[in-house]
């Protein structure tokens, strides 16, 4: 399974990742003021969504009233929303200079969909080969937090979703995952504390961000 290899970007593509309550909706905030802070043309977005399809794929996907969806289909579904994300919001950015920002991106499905449901990771490499068409972040920021940590933190904002749901041992599969991941290419990753205060997680995201504006756009 391919595709034709969408053309090579001029922008920066950052991602965020991390498990339940790891901080990143607060990470973001503080990390667009800084990108914006140099000048830099950004968009932000985030997964599953950006799109209208997206959007309706989210509320697919996280609706807790959906149970019975099989770790198939919601794989599939990830990857429909990603595939129109890539190719209506992220790559037209890139190629005109701008950076994304996006609150997940593939790393998520080897991550929840693979160490989570247990869906064979070939599997998952080919649909983002095909989904993707080789988009992929230059660098990708995961807080990373004991799931004890990150669920007591989620707990307080309101009615869980479908994933959040889950039980302790799905979330040790999926920040094993992420971890794994993160080791296997450690050039694109850096790894961030979560449980630090929100304060120091941002410092650590600045200083990382700092060599990337430093380089001279592709």
């Amino acid at each position: 399974m391919s595709a034709t290899p969408i053309k090579a970007s001029r922008g920066r593509f950052i991602s965020l990742e991390g498990g339940e309550g790891a901080g990143k909706s607060t990470l973001l905030s503080g990390l667009r003021e800084y990108i914006e802070q140099h000048g830099i043309e950004l968009v932000q977005t985030r997964e599953p969504g950006g799109t209208a399809l997206g959007e309706a794929v989210r509320g697919i996907v996280l609706d807790p009233t959906r149970m019975g969806v099989a770790a198939e289909t919601e794989l599939l579904l990830m990857f429909a929303a990603r595939a129109q994300l890539v190719r209506e919001v992220i790559a037209p950015a890139l190629a005109a200079g701008r950076w994304v920002l996006c609150d997940r991106f593939a790393d998520a499905s080897y991550a929840y969909q693979g160490g989570g449901r247990g869906q064979p990771v070939q599997r998952i490499a080919e649909l983002e080969s095909w989904a993707c068409a080789g988009v992929k972040p230059d660098l990708t920021l995961l807080l990373d937090l004991p799931v004890a940590t990150g669920r007591a933190r989620a707990a307080g904002r309101g009615i869980a979703d479908r994933i959040e749901v889950e039980a302790d041992a799905f979330f040790e599969r999926v920040r094993a995952s992420y971890r794994e991941r993160a080791a296997a290419e450690p050039a694109r990753f850096q790894v961030i504390d979560a449980s630090q205060p929100s304060s120091a997680v941002l410092q650590a995201a600045m200083r990382t961000m700092t060599s990337l504006i430093g380089e001279p756009r592709r």
